[in-house]
């Protein structure tokens, strides 16, 4: 636990003017686990990492929830606002100036698709990978020009299709430039998942440096 209130690792960019991304893990991962994903889909950027505080039978996740899909709504907004303060605390220990892109898996992707519905203006945009909703939005946030990509599988478990395309619907809403991706298979990534995320992520990132 750092003075930023959260267990999280900070990689610098290969060249000072590189945009920051912010990696999520899902259920059961940490810190680490993304850092190699996000090498692939955005080489040489820096990398601003965190793990969830909440623990499910040792597991840690970013909230807490009472059943697969069924989330603890109150914990899930404490969550994202604690969140949101680690941000901006980590932009001011390691000088981030430039945009916040986030990385997010599965619970991660959650969390990310959240603090961009209630806390615009926080992250410049992210790559969600394999997200669902996770609450009503009472006000609809101001995300004109926002890019989001949502990346879903077709036969997932546990995101159902139809889930994939509420998101979407949410997200589209409030003006966010979404793309969908479905992968051909379920909650697992695939190769076209990353190909696809560092295509985007890179136009992307370009266009907000």
């Amino acid at each position: 636990m750092s003075d930023l209130g959260c267990i999280h690792r900070s990689v610098a960019a290969e060249r000072p003017d590189s945009p920051t991304v912010l990696l999520l893990h899902g259920t059961g991962g940490d810190e680490n686990d993304l850092i190699p994903l996000a090498q692939d889909v955005a080489p040489g950027a820096a990398l601003l990492t965190v793990r969830g505080k909440v623990l499910e039978n040792g597991m840690p996740r970013f909230f807490r929830r009472f059943a697969e899909g069924v989330f603890d709504i109150e914990d899930l907004k404490v969550r994202t606002d604690e969140l949101a303060r680690f941000v901006e605390g980590a932009r001011r220990e390691y000088a981030i100036a430039g945009p916040l892109f986030a990385l997010g898996y599965s619970n991660g992707a959650n969390i990310a698709s959240t603090l961009m519905l209630t806390r615009p203006g926080v992250l410049a945009g992210g790559v969600l990978l394999r997200a669902m909703p996770t609450m009503q939005i009472e006000e609809k946030p101001d995300l004109a020009g926002v890019p989001v990509l949502l990346a879903a599988g077709r036969r997932d478990p546990i995101v159902r299709v139809e889930q994939s395309l509420a998101l979407q619907e949410m997200f589209e809403a409030c003006g966010a430039e979404l793309s969908l991706h479905w992968h051909e298979g379920g909650h697992e990534l695939g190769a076209d998942d990353v190909a696809v995320a560092s295509r985007w992520l890179g136009v992307a990132m370009n266009s907000r440096s």
